[in-house]
């Protein structure tokens, strides 16, 4: 399950207010005007330190643009004569065009006028303009847009801009110092320049974006920040800046960027076809392996993700990926949680090789899988996929396999899936749900796979339900239980 900061805390995009509520030593490299190395000076003392931050922020902050959005609304409006009989017989309501306005950022990525910024910025608007530094104010078209990532492209008619260098997000280590730079709150605050550090990596927030691993930041950022710079200390972009963890709604030091190597594939993607493709394994989320699961498996290390199912003549199943395998490495890299994970295959373009690092008992072995395409129905957010669907409901399921069987204590006979982690923040926990629960049916219909248990729920869904009854087995007693979306 995903990281989850206390019930009062809210994951808010950052894309503001409508009109309506209208030391050693240290290598830096210095920029010239088009954002480009041009030469490293060696920094002494703490006013060195000093002047490279501002000469790094004085060269970038011109590849900041604000994103201006409006959206013409019709509105019912009441008649207030209509509560005191309507004497003059006028109607009770009219129709009137309202104007909603919003406010983010963007970053010029491209001196031909191309503009990185979150569709979450620009969704559902009617028309787009940018803001330069310089005053100047001009419509931009939209070229492209990724609600699963939350990234979008813009194009604006114009040459010679200040396009910013991109950098290598992979690089952005822990504890590395960023600038923030957008236009938080309001317009006449544009071109903000706020520092900090990376605060961790690897974070996931599903309920915002089906793919994310985000780079968090201590650097103040704000409403309105949306689409914003994250800039390295090479004076390079490592990430758009995207959404805020806050218990007030505003800067508590918890800020989300999309790493810039994700926002470019996405981007290219774009560009290149109008939409993206995406890898795709075929293989469905059985549980990670933290200590407790290392420890009642054997192995001596926790790590590594378990696989649950593997989708039928699927790319996984075609290399030979069985149910029960542990993943610990992709492409040589240790494969820390589901979240990344999934984020990493869909960043691959189907058709490419992956070497998967895998336990099977106690053999480790390597498995090359060619990616396949993602289909159509896993990549809408509105309809919920397997894989995403434990973010809505508060909790995941992974099949019920006979090692888990034994560990319950359960009968072999005993068909369903199991609760592998669920937040204490849900409604199914809050009714009774507890990980180790064994889900025999949904809504009296009985389910064998975690693929049958989230089809279930999407049935529900469709059909517009909001209470979603189960069926469940706890110390060989069955119950039922019952929560609402």
């Amino acid at each position: 399950m995903k990281n989850t900061f206390g019930v009062a805390a809210a994951i808010l995009i950052l894309l503001g207010f409508n009109a309506a509520t209208d030391f050693s030593k240290i290598s830096l490299p210095f920029y010239d005007t088009q954002v480009t190395p041009a030469e490293e000076k060696e920094i002494v003392s703490l006013k060195d330190f000093n002047d490279a931050i501002v000469d790094i922020a004085e060269k970038t902050n011109p590849a900041v643009v604000t994103v201006n959005t409006e959206r013409t609304q019709e509105v019912r409006v009441m008649n207030p004569f209509s509560f005191f009989g309507n004497p003059w017989g006028q109607p009770d309501a009219e129709t009137q065009e309202r104007t909603q306005r919003g406010l983010g950022s963007g970053v010029i990525v491209s001196e031909d006028g191309l503009i990185i910024t979150n569709n979450h910025v620009i969704e559902n608007t009617d028309e787009i303009k940018v803001r330069l530094i310089n005053g100047d104010e001009i419509t931009a078209e939209l070229v492209g847009a990724d609600p699963l990532t939350d990234i979008a492209v813009l194009k604006i008619d114009a040459e010679n801009l200040p396009a910013i260098e991109l950098g290598n997000s992979d690089d952005a280590k822990v504890g590395s110092f960023v600038l923030a730079i957008g236009s938080p709150l309001s317009e006449n605050l544009a071109h903000t320049v706020s520092f900090g550090i990376v605060s961790a990596r690897g974070r996931s927030l599903n309920t915002l974006t089906a793919f994310g691993d985000y780079i968090q930041t201590d650097a103040a950022i704000n409403p309105g920040n949306s689409g914003g710079a994250l800039i390295d200390m090479d004076g390079e972009l490592i990430g758009i800046n995207s959404a805020i963890a806050s218990r007030s709604g505003g800067n508590d030091g918890i800020g989300f960027a999309i790493p810039i190597n994700l926002a470019k594939r996405i981007m290219d993607d774009l560009i290149d076809d109008g939409e993206v493709s995406r890898g795709y394994l075929g293989m469905n989320f059985g549980g990670e392996v933290d200590r407790t699961m290392a420890l009642a498996l054997g192995l001596e290390d926790a790590r590594g993700i378990i696989v649950g199912e593997v989708v039928k003549d699927g790319p996984s199943a075609l290399a030979g990926l069985q149910e029960d395998d542990i993943i610990v490495s992709l492409n040589d890299e240790p494969v820390r949680n589901w979240d990344a994970f999934r984020t990493k295959i869909a960043a691959f373009k189907p058709g490419e090789m992956v070497e998967l690092g895998i336990l099977r008992g106690e053999n480790e072995r390597t498995i090359r899988v060619e990616l396949g395409e993602r289909p159509n129905d896993l990549t809408s957010v509105n309809t919920a996929p397997a894989e995403d669907m434990g973010d809505m409901l508060g909790f995941n399921v992974e099949t019920l396999t006979n090692e888990i069987k034994r560990q319950l204590d359960l009968g072999n006979d005993t068909e369903g899936v199991v609760v592998n982690g669920i937040e204490e923040s849900s409604n199914a926990y809050e009714r009774g749900l507890r990980r180790g629960d064994v889900i025999t049916a949904v809504k009296r219909k009985r389910v064998d796979s975690p693929s049958e248990f989230y089809d279930e729920i999407q049935r529900g869904i469709d059909s517009g339900d909001r209470a979603i009854l189960l069926t469940i087995e706890r110390q060989n007693s069955k119950q039922f239980v019952a929560f609402e979306l």
